[in-house]
């Protein structure tokens, strides 16, 4: 990919950070070191406003599903809707969105069966 394509990638993804279900976004640690997509939480900033809605379903999921678990405060990634959900690059649900941010086990499970993410014995 040529100089010119990238920096018009780049500009596209920072000047048009709205996002849709379906659509994927370059989420920082979206593969994991075993080449596993990783399921993604946003959380809004400060500490006090936390979304722990979006938390609860990921420790729902890790009793059922053998996916890798990252949290993110919404500072790390400025560009990126919170509270939001990600699985490997896919958007799953978003501030202002579907489900505006807020995921539930069975929308997350969806996404992780069509997958074929293994689950826990």
């Amino acid at each position: 990919m040529g100089i010119t394509k990238c920096l018009l990638l780049v500009l596209a993804l920072t000047a048009f950070p709205l996002v849709h279900a379906g659509q994927s976004m370059p989420v920082p640690g979206a593969i994991d070191g075993a080449g596993r997509k990783v399921l993604t939480v946003v959380n809004k900033d400060p500490p006090g406003v936390r979304c722990n809605g979006n938390v609860q379903v990921a420790a729902e999921i890790a009793n059922t599903y053998r996916v890798p678990i990252q949290i993110l405060p919404a500072s790390l990634v400025p560009n990126f809707p919170a509270p939001s959900m990600f699985y490997g690059q896919e958007l799953i649900v978003a501030d202002g969105k579907d489900h505006n941010g807020q995921s539930s086990f069975q929308i997350v499970a969806d996404v992780l069966e069509m997958d074929g993410a293994p689950k826990q014995p």
